[in-house]
């Protein structure tokens, strides 16, 4: 943006955060440490400029917003990176904070891109046997309500104004086929069906949801989730950390951007690669069972 541009969002953003504030003019001007007079300036439809840097600051810390927000270069007015923590005692029938937040995330990002880096299955398309397995001993998170979570992110990404990415290592999905891990003890059976029903899903929504995976051997990802241009959420383990400026969400796109061009399965040879994953699994559940029988 240039400084005409910087300056109208500042005085239009300012204007709306000080309505809200219910403060009047005369009290942040006094507050910040300049003349009423400079203030009205500042909110002048008539005057494109900026106050200096550090009367800006000064506003914003003021007025609890960031920084960022303030000059145009975030979309969102909370300060810095927040924190969301998953709860560590849930209600049986309750939504849990972090579902509902994900799920809001979710709908503001409708008409935007969401690129999705997952630590193994996407949650979208798992199935419950999966699920329970998975959250089965989960310190902050019981089943049933991994299972609407999943259900309702399937739902959304069915609505025709969505568009998603996922990029992941190939050789997660291939530890999850072989079982190996924490899916050592998971049924062959349950493989399968996953399998499966990942196939479904893929091939049901494509080309709104395209499925890159790249070499975990010349790549490497931690799992977050990029919410078109609003937020990116990286996951670190029972908490989500939350980026809103638009520096953040810029380093993860280039991040994701990155993977994408190191992929070595596109979205077309997906269902191939998953079939033969499948096939696999198939052929050593049928050699098992006839060792069993002689």
């Amino acid at each position: 943006m240039d400084r005409r541009e910087v300056s109208r969002t500042f005085r239009t953003r300012l204007t709306e955060v000080l309505g809200r504030s219910g403060s009047s003019r005369s009290a942040l001007a006094r507050r910040v440490g300049i003349d009423r007079s400079t203030l009205t300036q500042l909110l002048s439809e008539d005057i494109d400029r900026l106050p200096r840097a550090d009367t800006i600051a000064a506003v914003a810390v003021e007025l609890q917003v960031s920084l960022d927000w303030l000059l145009g270069l975030s979309h969102v007015d909370k300060l810095g990176a927040d924190i969301i923590h998953e709860s560590l005692q849930i209600a049986e029938s309750a939504r849990t904070p972090v579902d509902e937040q994900l799920v809001s995330w979710f709908e503001e990002a409708s008409g935007y891109k969401v690129r999705y880096v997952p630590t193994t299955v996407p949650d979208l398309a798992k199935t419950e046997e999966v699920l329970r397995h998975e959250y089965r001993h989960f310190e902050t998170r019981r089943p049933d309500r991994a299972i609407s979570a999943s259900r309702d992110k399937l739902e959304h990404f069915r609505l025709p104004e969505t568009d998603m990415e996922i990029c992941m290592s190939r050789q997660a999905l291939e530890t999850f086929a072989g079982g190996a891990g924490i899916w050592c003890t998971l049924k062959t059976s349950a493989r399968v069906q996953q399998l499966d029903r990942l196939i479904e899903v893929v091939e049901e929504l494509y080309p709104s949801l395209r499925m890159y995976l790249f070499d975990g051997l010349t790549h490497y990802s931690a799992p977050y989730t990029i919410f078109g241009h609003q937020r990116a959420a990286l996951y670190v383990g029972q908490f989500y950390l939350v980026f809103n400026t638009t520096e953040h969400i810029s380093v993860l796109n280039g991040h994701f951007d990155r993977l994408i061009r190191a992929a070595v399965i596109q979205p077309t040879e997906l269902v191939p690669f998953l079939s033969e994953l499948r096939d696999g699994l198939v052929e050593l559940g049928g050699s098992q069972e006839a060792a069993r029988v002689a």
